[in-house]
């Protein structure tokens, strides 16, 4: 459906305020909108890029409770980490909010009210569980029970994240309260619904015919099939009235009488935070936010993942258009999940890869992962992360053909024409088929951008790269100088023209990398409006020096990445069942002396034995002891240890020994010595 638009505006979802970003956050819904945002800017289009921090709901008061800080704590600590990241990254925001500022609350309320007064919500009466031990109602979050859909025994009260099925808290089975534990019980309260139900025919209208109000409103054929088949499914049971309220003293106040203790539902609260950051953004920049919101010539996008999509794509349409004077989104164009290492990404089990650890771990790689998130996109289905690719892909790809295409076109420039844009001859049939590539390749990106395929977008632009290293294979210009340097001149003029052409292109996904390219060719800006000219870049300039724009990963970069996370797991293992109950008389039959190694060597045709001799204070005697894979003989003499010394001694491979040393093992099954601090006199008993 083609429509022209005279602005955008461009949201992405909101990110709970109650911990840090992961790289699962990044490709599912921010990544993919910067690089849209971006492409449009390039093209001088009006956008309003919008996002900001989800301050309320029960997440957040979940976490200041385990913290054992205030929400307000909560929330103040964590919109600084993730606005200061997201700047970081370079996700390039016109505004990054958030919906505890006096604005949001306002809006959130008047938006509530004006629903109100147009008889939009039914008061009802309804039994929610209620928590007797901690005396409060119980929000979604706040329950916890096994999914009635595929068995998750980890669902909430509102979703599964497993499988993303959306519930209610009473279809949850053996439900828990995740403040005590406790089985919680049904209490009757009441509460403001919307009536989803009411709007069922104009939804279905609309989303899956695209029309509005009779009129043509977006193509349902360029949403994607995810995204319009969880909506048919919704929409094919029958859209069931939802209450757009919540029993809890963090939050939005209800504003209308009766309403104590009472906040909006987060689902009603949160994206209307999109509104209220426009409207910040909007006063700051002198402009009218309604112009963003309101205006017919207004393309409005939400970027999320696919665990959010009922919440954009059904409950916030139906709160714009009963409020009677909004926009509706034209696409959603939202991703599936990112794994990590064979498993799912998980917060609470820290299997992830932190962004600001990544900032910090591998500074001045922000491209790099762009790149590498970009061309493992979980657009249409699940993806997976892992760091021996990605050192593959910045290795093959990003160091060995974009890297190494620009640098030779600079540095070849700067050995033959003392770095002079040297002038084109006459083109040959081989030029002027390259610059039908470079004329076409950019608006097959262009094409795949307004699409939402950004890693089809990806490959067609690093073909430029390809297209440029192919050209300087096939015409060997050092081969050439000496006998035709006039020839030399019309390749390296058409190699800086890829080059420019290229920085053009890869902007929206490399930002850091086309300006570098940028300020390498002397280039006034990356405008789109300029790709495709094969005279881009002005004879007689010069360049400035040659600059590498990718070095490799090492591979003791990858293995440090990968240590971390077999930590993590290591961590998140369950220790060892405590053995038996054993008596007090039973210990103290035990005796146990400090010790010290005198001799060490290796069990013959054992490996995992080392035979030692040991000054017990008592005797000096001979144990065999099974830690020959985790010490070296000749690292452990002197070593005090804790000795069982009155084991009954029996033999090891031909050895007799005599006692016990006492170690302790950790998770991943390394051992350590039980040693004193301090020196003590060998035999010193050990109660």
């Amino acid at each position: 459906m083609s429509k022209h638009y005279n602005r955008y505006t461009v949201t992405a979802a909101l990110p709970y305020a109650n911990g840090p970003l992961h790289i699962g956050h990044i490709a599912g819904a921010y990544l993919p909108a910067d690089i849209y945002v971006r492409s449009l800017r390039q093209k001088g289009k009006d956008v309003a890029f919008i996002c900001g921090s989800d301050e309320h709901g029960a997440a957040i008061t979940i976490r200041a409770q385990k913290e054992g800080i205030t929400p307000q704590d909560i929330i103040d600590k964590y919109n600084k980490q993730i606005g200061d990241t997201f700047e970081k990254f370079g996700i390039s925001f016109d505004l990054f909010h958030r919906t505890s500022s006096p604005i949001h609350h306002e809006t959130a309320q008047d938006f509530f009210k004006n629903l109100e007064e147009k008889g939009h919500f039914e008061l009802n009466e309804s039994e929610q569980y209620y928590d007797e031990e901690a005396k409060q109602f119980l929000a979604d979050r706040y329950i916890m029970g096994t999914c009635p859909n595929c068995g998750n025994d980890s669902a909430y009260g509102d979703q599964c994240e497993k499988c993303g099925t959306s519930l209610s808290p009473t279809e949850l089975i053996d439900p828990k309260s995740t403040i005590t534990g406790a089985t919680p019980t049904l209490k009757t309260t009441r509460h403001w619904y919307l009536p989803m139900n009411k709007h069922e025919d104009w939804v279905r209208e609309w989303i899956v015919e695209g029309t509005l109000d009779g009129r043509p409103h977006h193509d349902p054929k360029e949403w994607k099939n995810s995204v319009m088949g969880q909506c048919k499914s919704w929409i094919d049971q029958g859209l069931q009235p939802r209450a757009m309220t919540r029993d809890l003293d963090w939050g939005v106040k209800v504003p209308v009488e009766g309403a104590d203790g009472k906040v909006l539902y987060v689902w009603l609260d949160a994206p209307i935070g999109y509104i209220s950051a426009t409207k910040d953004w909007a006063a700051k920049e002198g402009k009218n936010w309604e112009d963003y919101w309101k205006k017919a010539d207004t393309k409005l996008v939400h970027f999320i993942g696919k665990d959010n999509i009922v919440f954009h794509c059904i409950i916030f349409p139906i709160i714009l258009k009963a409020h009677g004077d909004f926009i509706l989104p034209d696409n959603v164009p939202a991703n599936e999940f990112l794994n990590l290492e064979g498993a799912k990404l998980s917060t609470s089990r820290n299997w992830a890869v932190w962004l600001h650890e990544y900032l910090e771990d591998l500074p001045n790689r922000e491209d790099e992962l762009r790149y590498v998130l970009t061309s493992i996109a979980p657009e249409n289905k699940d993806s997976e992360f892992t760091w021996k690719d990605y050192q593959e892909r910045v290795n093959n790809e990003l160091v060995a053909i974009l890297g190494n295409f620009v640098n030779r076109a600079v540095v070849l420039t700067h050995k033959y024409f003392k770095g002079e844009v040297p002038v084109a001859g006459e083109f040959t049939e081989m030029e002027e088929g390259i610059i039908k590539e470079m004329k076409e390749l950019p608006l097959r990106v262009e094409k795949l951008i307004e699409q939402y395929k950004f890693k089809e977008a990806l490959i067609e632009a690093m073909k430029l790269a390809r297209l440029g290293n192919k050209y300087l294979a096939d015409t060997e210009p050092w081969k050439l100088f000496k006998q035709d340097p006039e020839l030399v001149k019309t390749i390296l003029n058409m190699a800086l023209q890829i080059a420019g052409n290229l920085a053009i292109t890869i902007d929206p996904f490399l930002p850091n990398t086309a300006k570098k390219i940028q300020n390498m060719l002397g280039m006034e800006s990356l405008d789109w409006n300029q790709v495709g000219n094969p005279e881009l870049i002005t004879a007689y300039d010069r360049l400035a020096p040659a600059e590498l724009l990718f070095s490799k990963v090492e591979d003791k970069t990858i293995e440090a990445q990968i240590e971390k996370l077999e930590k993590t797991k290591i961590a998140q293992q369950p220790v060892e069942p405590q053995k038996e109950e054993t008596s007090f008389d039973d210990f103290q039959k035990m005796d146990i002396r400090v010790g010290t190694i005198l001799e060490a060597e290796k069990v013959k045709k054992a490996k995992k034995l080392l035979k030692l001799t040991v000054d017990t204070g008592i005797d000096k005697r001979t144990i065999v002891s099974g830690i020959a894979e985790f010490f070296a003989p000749e690292d452990i003499i002197g070593k005090q240890v804790s000795v069982l010394v009155n084991l009954a001694p029996r033999k090891i491979r031909g050895v007799e020994s005599q006692g016990m040393i006492l170690m302790a093992e950790d998770k991943d099954g390394s051992l350590s010595f039980i040693s004193p601090t301090g020196q003590l006199s060998e035999g010193s008993i050990i109660r």
